[in-house]
């Protein structure tokens, strides 16, 4: 059950790693300039953003399973039609549908396990999911630097076509995690009370904020990598496909290591290890770009932002969703959104005023830390005021799990 949510989760980088080796020559193809060669990543995060906004709260009106199932079957029938695609326009519309539906995937996952797990035993979940998810970045590059010297990037959306296939044969087996007594009011007033819940919560807000800088660090790598790395500095797409790889092997060390810490480590311990190791490896990649060392400098840098996706990812995921059993497909979707939406604006801009060129991939990589360690330290204080140390705590009983109860202040008097 955990391989294929991993793998449902994985819609992302299935849906973006598989053709980056082929992006370039996608662009000259269809006669489009790099920047709307980028574009089809782009909207394809967009509908990922909003897919879940979709998504996440149809889940909790009628079970996980219906509208995940709607979701993967959507998935393959767009990855086909991708592939038929006429012109540069038509990728980009189809490109917005595959990624709204390939949301379902992630946003209903994520919901699932919360839906079972909680705590520390969620946050090494989620790590697990990580390690699978991060099995996707290993292969897709690899898959696609292959596939592209036997054909096009319409073989490759038809190689998508088919994963799609696959994995709703796969979620066809899935049980049903959320009963009828726990599901939620559907209905735009509704969802809007879920979000609106959601957004008053600051534990939430917060530790959602640090997940989406942190993405966005991590998807600006993937966005400019193809050109920096086979325009800047010359590798084909067999060596790009390669180094991606490498680096998508740390995600998978790294939710390893995480999945064993935790229990050892506080989740909150780990996500800020996790960022710390981040943003000295953002500053170690654009102190080699800047001082012109070369590709041996730059990619020890870009192997550890990438590699640290797998301790910050699930802990804050954990941490943000915990308190939000009852509202679990909202908080997942609300997370999802602000995740692919930071990925999906920032990149293109930067690339527009400043070119897809190595050093704005660093310094935009470096400030996408430097923005989340300012978040983290920023949810800790809010944290820190909320209960002050004098204050007498109740443990008052919760109603996800009563054996467990939640500790708040003791009412005055």
């Amino acid at each position: 059950m955990l391989v294929t949510l991993g793998a449902l989760s994985a819609f992302g980088p299935l849906s973006m790693d598989l053709y980056l080796p082929s992006l370039p020559s996608l662009g000259r193809s269809l006669g489009a300039s790099d920047a709307l060669a980028q574009l089809t990543m782009s909207v394809c995060m967009v509908g990922l953003a909003a897919g879940q906004l979709f998504g996440g709260p149809l889940s909790d009106r009628f079970g996980r399973r219906r509208p995940l199932v709607l979701g993967v079957a959507a998935f393959a029938i767009a990855s086909a039609l991708c592939a038929l695609a006429p012109d540069i326009w038509s990728l980009i519309a189809l490109r917005l549908v595959q990624g709204l539906a390939g949301a379902f995937g992630i946003v209903i996952s994520r919901a699932m396990v919360r839906d079972l797990f909680r705590g520390d035993q969620a946050s090494r979940v989620f790590s697990t999911l990580m390690m699978v998810t991060g099995v996707a970045p290993v292969l897709a590059p690899l898959a696609g630097g292959q596939l592209a010297r036997v054909t096009d990037w319409r073989g490759l959306f038809a190689v998508l076509f088919a994963v799609g296939v696959l994995l709703f044969l796969a979620a066809l087996g899935l049980p049903e995690t959320l009963g009828e007594r726990q599901r939620r009011p559907a209905g735009l007033r509704a969802v809007g009370a879920e979000f609106a819940v959601l957004g008053r919560d600051r534990r939430f807000t917060g530790y959602a904020l640090v997940m989406s800088l942190t993405s966005c660090a991590l998807f600006t790598y993937i966005s400019f990598g193809t050109f920096v790395l086979q325009g800047g500095y010359g590798l084909s797409a067999q060596e790009f496909s390669a180094v991606f790889a490498v680096n998508s092997v740390g995600i998978v060390l790294a939710g390893n290591l995480n999945r064993m810490l935790v229990g050892r480590f506080s989740p909150a311990v780990l996500l800020t290890t996790g960022i710390y190791t981040g943003l000295a490896g953002a500053l170690l990649a654009l102190a080699a770009v800047l001082s012109g060392l070369g590709l041996p400098a730059l990619l020890p840098g870009l192997f550890i932002v990438t590699a640290v996706a797998g301790l910050i990812g699930p802990n804050a995921t954990a941490i943000s969703m915990d308190r939000h059993g009852d509202r679990a497909g909202s908080a997942s979707a609300l997370l999802g959104v602000l995740q692919f939406t930071a990925g999906a604006v920032v990149p293109p801009l930067v690339s527009g005023a400043a070119g897809a060129t190595a050093v704005s991939m660093a310094a935009t990589i470096l400030a996408g830390f430097t923005a989340a360690l300012a978040a983290l330290a920023a949810a800790v204080s809010r944290r820190a005021r909320a209960v002050p140390a004098q204050q007498p705590l109740v443990l008052y009983p919760d109603s996800d799990d009563p054996e467990r109860g939640v500790a708040l202040p003791a009412p005055p008097g």
